[in-house]
């Protein structure tokens, strides 16, 4: 399994942030390559369309609000993953300012992909999303 894990700081609160990103059907108001997120099956999948076409649905599968967390995987995605599961995380900054927010997961490449190829290709998206918080909160 690789473990990949990128993290970015914010000036703005745990809460406030949190209460941008925490909800499992928010990734359209702050990730840039999302255009689209419908839930599905009670709330627990959601089904997400991608800038330029493609989908990837995921499961919700933990979920804390007073622990600004939620872990998810992938069921089915253009992404050359498999076995992915991902978790999302907001924690308070260094000495009480702003807030950091992590992104880490766990996966192995898709049969026919290198380990380097499928961890770019995380890498890229979590990037995405965690550069444009920077721009949306204020980042250090």
């Amino acid at each position: 399994m690789k473990k990949l894990d990128m993290q970015t700081t914010v000036e703005a609160s745990p809460e406030e942030v949190w209460k941008l990103i925490g909800g499992f059907n928010t990734l359209p108001d702050w990730h840039p390559l999302v255009q689209k997120s419908d839930l599905e099956r009670g709330g627990v999948m959601r089904r997400l369309s991608l800038l330029g076409g493609g989908s990837i649905v995921e499961r919700l599968e933990h979920f804390s609000n007073n622990d600004r967390v939620y872990t998810y995987s992938i069921i089915d995605a253009p992404l050359p993953v498999r076995n992915y599961v991902a978790t999302l995380k907001v924690r308070e900054g260094k000495d009480g300012k702003g807030s950091i927010i992590e992104w880490a997961s766990e996966f192995e490449p898709a049969a026919g992909v290198s380990e380097g190829d499928a961890a770019k290709s995380i890498e890229e998206v979590y990037k995405s999303g965690l550069e444009n918080l920077r721009k949306l909160f204020g980042g250090r």
